[in-house]
């Protein structure tokens, strides 16, 4: 190793910038010793929301049969209900298009019998 002799002031320089750059070691070691608290932190509450999760599992109730052919028949009279909506809304849009397009033809001048007639769906 070769030393060198090296002006104070370029000396500082160098140094200043190192330790710009570079945390010391006592602050590491404190970022060490947090971070180490925090995934204790974590542990202990994943400990406990694990635990929750047991005993809310435990604490749920058996479903009834009744109470499951029940919720069956409401599922599936809200689904038909919802079918039978969305088929009669179809219809009513395209109602609604069909009436818009005789508007637009009348506003252009053109009546139904030039056109030939249209059927409503």
């Amino acid at each position: 190793m070769m030393r060198l002799l090296v002006p104070a002031r370029l000396r500082k320089a160098v140094r200043t910038w190192f330790d710009s750059r570079y945390i010391s070691i006592s602050d590491h070691r404190q970022d060490i010793r947090d971070a180490l608290w925090e995934v204790q932190t974590l542990r202990r509450e994943m400990a406990t929301l694990q635990s929750e999760v047991e005993r809310l599992r435990n604490a749920r109730p058996a479903p009834a049969d009744r109470a499951d052919r029940a919720d069956r028949a409401k599922i599936d009279e809200a689904h038909r209900l919802a079918e039978e909506t969305a088929k009669a809304l179809d219809g009513v849009l395209q109602n609604e298009v069909l009436v818009w397009q005789a508007i637009d033809d009348l506003r252009a001048g053109r009546t139904a019998g030039e056109q030939g007639e249209q059927s409503c769906a």
